[in-house]
């Protein structure tokens, strides 16, 4: 495993130095759908400290399996999968930051139970970037007033912004839907970036973005139900 990690990690630093950007502003987060807690355990001893979840029933018993295992200090836990208000606890219990903020509702949802458990929870707000019907994420005509609505709010904290552009089996012409985040992100004022996945995440951080996604570039090809 731990030269598909480092593989990845020197396709991100040519990516980076491609656009002239220093290669550690990018975070990598192995996306860990479907990997048992054992092999997440090895991920993190091989240096990787970011995993993301997409769904919160298989995610819970491995977190609680990886807490049995202890001494895993440092460990992120990223929620990247789409969210149901009703899910908004478990998610605030559960993440350290969750990508996946598609609605104003949903971000009242996620303030009330972080005020709760008494933390802050930094959140990024999904855009909807492609017309593809199975692709969630707010209309670009909603963000103003998504980030308007979260500045009243004490329990959470936007910082940044998140897509999944359709897939091309050339990864270039992923490319206008990332530029098309980083501008939005500017013009707002944010500065975290979650875009790309194995098959673009380097066209991704060319275009500024600064959290990849990566699963099967990690753990190889899985299936998925």
């Amino acid at each position: 495993m731990i030269e598909r990690i480092s593989a990845v990690y020197k396709r991100m630093a040519h990516a980076a130095m491609r656009a002239g950007r220093e290669p550690d502003v990018v975070r990598l987060i192995a996306v860990t759908k479907t990997v048992p807690a054992g092999l997440m355990r090895e991920a993190y001893e091989a240096g990787l400290r970011d995993f993301g979840e997409s769904r919160l029933q298989e995610a819970a018993p491995k977190l609680k399996e990886l807490g049995e295992l202890g001494g895993l200090e440092g460990l992120r836990l990223h929620m990247i999968g789409h969210l149901q208000s009703n899910k908004a606890r478990l998610a605030v219990a559960g993440f350290d930051l969750i990508h996946s903020i598609d609605s104003a509702s949903l971000l009242m949802h996620i303030d009330r139970h972080a005020l709760e458990a008494g933390k802050v929870q930094s959140v990024l707000l999904q855009v909807k970037v492609s017309e593809e019907v199975s692709k969630h994420g707010a209309e670009e005509a909603e963000l103003g007033r998504m980030i308007e609505a979260a500045g009243v709010l004490r329990g959470v904290k936007v910082e940044g912004l998140m897509c999944i552009p359709p897939y091309f089996d050339e990864p270039a012409r992923a490319r206008p839907y990332f530029a098309r985040l980083r501008g939005l992100a500017e013009s707002y004022g944010l500065r975290e970036l979650s875009m790309g996945m194995t098959g673009d995440f380097e066209v991704a951080i060319e275009e500024g973005s600064t959290m990849v996604r990566v699963g099967t570039a990690i753990f190889g090809e899985r299936g998925y139900l």
